[in-house]
């Protein structure tokens, strides 16, 4: 039986924190689903089509990755796609403690036949977060070397 692992999240932008993350991953499993959310809730500093192609830009050199996006609670979406595991990175216990509470409930609504499996950051991006990366970046800051070299490129082309 194949292992499918989806990585879910908003990437607004996708960091090389994200992209260390998928790129061990990958390692872990025979397919990776790449779920870019859909949250209405959430205002999104660039458009969803935006936050795809620089997936598609960061992951390139990547086999064995489909992105998708969907909006909804996470357990339809991972038993609707045949997903064994969802990935979650921490990079401190502020993660920690917020993680293992969408786990747990995740447990319940997987109803025990899908993990949640957690990496911790690489500590060179533990700090790294999307929203300081694009408020770096709106005010003109270099964060060059935070991001993939074509995404910080589409970020410039977008300004």
């Amino acid at each position: 039986m194949k292992k499918k692992l989806l990585y879910a999240g908003s990437f607004d932008p996708v960091t090389n924190g994200h992209l260390d993350m998928i790129t061990r991953a990958c390692a872990l499993c025979d397919d990776m689903v790449i779920g870019v959310v859909k949250n209405h809730s959430k205002k999104s500093r660039y458009s969803f089509d935006d936050r795809v192609s620089m997936i598609k830009l960061a992951t390139v050199h990547l086999e064995h990755i489909e992105i998708d996006s969907f909006q909804g609670l996470l357990a339809d979406y991972v038993k609707d796609r045949g997903i064994n595991a969802v990935l979650r990175g921490l990079r401190a216990n502020a993660d920690f403690e917020y993680e293992l509470q969408m786990a747990q409930m995740n447990a319940r609504l997987f109803e025990g036949k899908i993990e949640t499996v957690f990496l911790m950051t690489n500590p060179e991006y533990s700090f790294v977060s999307s929203s300081i990366i694009h408020e770096v970046f709106s005010l003109g800051g270099d964060v060059s070397g935070l991001v993939p070299d074509r995404v910080l490129e589409y970020m410039k082309s977008l300004r």
